[in-house]
């Protein structure tokens, strides 16, 4: 249930169009794009439209029943680094950074974008495989830094298949199982990390695991614990 694109603005626009539109998409469908020119991270940042690189979207129709909307961030972050472990000569350098990044060797290699669009929830991912953008606030990789650059379509059947065990899992199981897997996939406690928030600016803390809801605990300088439910998280 992938279908290619040679080239589209974003996959995520596109899925939320044929939406729109009336389409009924299934869970399990995956759009995906050789190249993009509209791709969209959080906080509107622009993502890099590399050749080679894996920039998909899939849709979740979340029920009543479900655990809430927003930690299908954390069931896609787990998709991707499952994909992703195979490709690492060194396990333990890949790392899932909170909300929706994957880190390796401490440099971004992946990013989610989730939307809502017309009860649905599209989620999107950008997997550099084989270039990473030069940007000028983080460091990023690609896994072609590290070994053969994957194929890109291989990639995607190996994420496809990742992300519908993620979901199914979140479903039965609920958050708690999935919440100590991703602890046991992130960075250890105690590292250190700076949150922007829009309200109040930059907050520094360590990082403690998270919250039962999945939103971010970080420990504070005076040994107080906050919760984060927003904000733009960098390791510091």
């Amino acid at each position: 249930m992938i279908e290619t694109l040679e080239h589209t603005g974003s996959t995520n626009a596109d899925i939320a169009s044929r939406l729109k539109s009336g389409e009924r998409i299934a869970e399990g469908f995956w759009l995906v794009a050789d190249r993009q020119t509209a791709g969209r991270g959080r906080q509107g940042r622009e993502w890099f439209d590399g050749h080679g690189n894996f920039m998909g979207s899939t849709v979740v129709y979340p029920a009543d029943r479900d655990p809430p909307a927003p930690t299908l961030a954390l069931v896609a972050g787990l998709a991707a680094y499952e994909a992703a472990l195979g490709f690492c000569p060194d396990p333990a350098e890949l790392k899932l950074k909170w909300p929706n990044d994957l880190m390796l060797s401490g440099a971004k290699l992946a990013g989610i974008l989730l939307e809502r669009q017309m009860g649905a929830v599209i989620v999107g991912i950008g997997v550099n495989l084989a270039v990473a953008p030069d940007l000028p606030d983080r460091p990023t990789a690609a896994l072609s830094h590290f070994g053969p650059s994957p194929d890109r379509d291989h990639f995607a059947s190996l994420l496809a298949t990742s992300f519908a065990t993620e979901l199914e899992r979140w479903r039965i199981y609920g958050l708690d199982p999935l919440l100590r897997r991703w602890e046991s996939a992130a960075h250890p406690k105690g590292t250190a990390l700076s949150v922007h928030e829009q309200s109040e600016g930059i907050i520094h803390g360590q990082f403690d695991g998270l919250v039962a809801d999945g939103s971010l605990r970080l420990r504070l300088a005076d040994g107080s614990t906050r919760a984060i439910h927003a904000g733009d998280v960098t390791l510091a």
